[in-house]
């Protein structure tokens, strides 16, 4: 191939090359990409220029660099764990979600207040307080970790007494308290990826370049009034989501806005 003539840095073509050759097949996943040497006169640039590219390719996650060895394409593996995002309940009992989370130590409680991102959620304005939640989960069969936040409004405790008493109430207990309570559930979840915080890749033992799978669901009751907020944090490439869908009615349906 003749040397990199589109403008923009070096480093940044050779990046988008090689990506571009991953993409076509001519690197397949498991592959090692040419030397740097091999890289340099393919497309005549610097080693520096080749080393960056490499760095780049490295930071998104699509290479891996294997001491010895050199760069090679990541594989496209399956997630190993499968997260069954439903809630079933038979009679005034919910059931735990599917996956057989382990806790790796005692929840951790406190009070907080909303923020510009959860007050939106909770119909709240900022600053209303709160009591949080956080659980670290891990799968055994797989090794998968998992960050579980609940989110409770002082006034959703305050309806429901166990909540105010014992706020870290596992989560299918919580429904029940609501329900209880007189009110008749439904839920809301969005997800997004984003790349991890410092403290999520290490409570999570991320490696380098890995996303993580950001759920938020709220739990609404009578009038569709948010209950309480529910924040799952897991590795992108570990888990996979799955979801239950039934058909709705277009009355049911609603724009959520961000």
């Amino acid at each position: 191939m003749a040397g990199i003539e589109r403008p923009g840095p070096l480093y940044q073509q050779v990046a988008a090359a090689i990506r571009q050759g991953i993409a076509d097949g001519d690197f397949p996943p498991g592959s090692p990409l040419p030397s740097e040497a091999q890289l340099i006169e393919r497309y005549q640039v610097s080693r520096p220029t080749v080393r960056n590219a490499i760095s780049a390719l490295r930071s998104e996650g699509l290479i891996e660099v294997r001491h010895g060895k050199g760069s090679f394409v990541k594989d496209a593996q399956t997630p190993l764990l499968t997260i069954e995002r439903t809630v079933t309940r038979s009679g005034k009992t919910f059931a735990p979600d599917p996956a057989q989370w382990q806790q790796a130590h005692e929840p951790t409680v406190y009070r907080t207040t909303t923020t510009d991102t959860t007050g939106p959620l909770l119909n709240l304005g900022e600053g209303e307080a709160l009591f949080g939640v956080d659980r670290v989960l891990t799968d055994p069969a797989t090794g998968t970790r998992a960050l579980h936040r609940v989110l409770i409004p002082f006034a959703t405790a305050e309806n429901a007494p166990t909540l105010a008493g014992a706020p870290d109430t596992a989560p299918e207990e919580i429904y029940a308290a609501l329900t209880a309570a007189g009110h008749k559930l439904t839920w809301s979840e969005t997800v997004r990826a984003r790349m991890p915080q410092a403290d999520e890749r290490t409570a999570l033992e991320l490696p380098d370049a890995t996303p993580v799978i950001h759920t938020l669901r709220v739990t609404h009751g009578t009038d569709d009034q948010p209950l309480i907020l529910e924040e799952l944090r897991t590795s992108g490439s570990q888990a996979q989501l799955s979801y239950r869908i039934t058909a709705d009615s277009p009355r049911a349906l609603r724009a959520v806005r961000s």
